[in-house]
């Protein structure tokens, strides 16, 4: 590991407020609605959803979800501007300006997630990096991972892992993912990776080679961290989906984590 490294392993009682923000893009709901449901014990980040949790977004999401996500980044203009990052309506429209977070935005480099969770058939859990969007241009995502819970054989011993790149309004880029079997056991601990370069980025599983991508966003990108629940699909709807993180490494970019070695 080279020495301008960061390591988050969340050895603390808490999460670093200027390193992470506990909601999942609250600009385009509140602080209320956005809230992540989290525990910070024994060196490991713990996301849940429980039964009770508010769907995000109610109303103006299709398809209805509940989310418990951590996010570096965080950037939106005033109420009723369309100033915020990953719109999902055209012309999108903010609901509650936030402020400015530049907790860990790097632009290039290996980015290592050790993590485990827990799904049903109605529950996803993901990784990944998207563009802290300064200009709205600078957008894309990489994705280190995405895992449904309808993926996972009834022994749980086989996976399909989803990674690659979505452009969302970056021009340069254009879509490519992929889910790809893998025989793991999602609730141990498994290492997912993404080596992300200025021409393609390459993802892999304790690693082992997923798959490459031959094009690559060149932009600050702030890191996603979340589990999600889809109250309108099939499932049961006692259970409480969870994602784990043991920690989180990669170049330190251009903001450094506070704390890192």
């Amino acid at each position: 590991m080279r020495p301008d490294d960061v390591i988050d392993d969340f050895d603390g009682d808490g999460l670093d407020a200027a390193v992470w923000l506990p909601h999942y893009l609250p600009h385009w709901s509140t602080r209320e609605t956005s809230a992540a449901t989290f525990d910070v014990r024994d060196s490991v980040l713990r996301l849940t959803i429980p039964v009770d949790q508010e769907v995000w977004c109610e109303g103006v999401h299709d398809p209805a979800l509940r989310v418990s996500a951590i996010q570096s980044g965080e950037l939106s203009g005033p109420a009723g501007s369309t100033l915020g990052q990953q719109p999902f309506l055209p012309g999108q429209l903010v609901v509650q300006q936030q402020p400015e977070l530049r907790g860990w935005l790097p632009e290039g480099g290996r980015i290592e997630v050790r993590a485990r969770m827990d799904l049903s058939l109605r529950s996803m859990a993901s990784v990944w990096m998207v563009g802290f969007e300064e200009a709205p241009e600078q957008s894309g995502e990489i994705c280190l991972f995405e895992i449904f819970g309808d993926s996972v054989s009834s022994d749980g011993t086989m996976v399909h892992v989803g990674s690659g790149i979505h452009p969302f309004r970056d021009p340069r880029l254009t879509d490519d993912f992929a889910a790809i079997g893998r025989t793991i056991d999602t609730g141990t601990w498994h290492v997912f990776a993404a080596d992300w370069h200025d021409d393609h980025v390459a993802f892999s599983v304790d690693g082992e080679l997923l798959r490459a991508v031959e094009q690559s966003p060149r932009y600050p990108l702030q890191m996603v961290i979340g589990v999600f629940d889809f109250p309108d699909r099939d499932g049961p709807e006692g259970h409480e989906p969870w994602l784990e993180v043991d920690w989180v490494r990669g170049p330190s970019g251009r903001y450094k984590v506070s704390g890192s070695a």
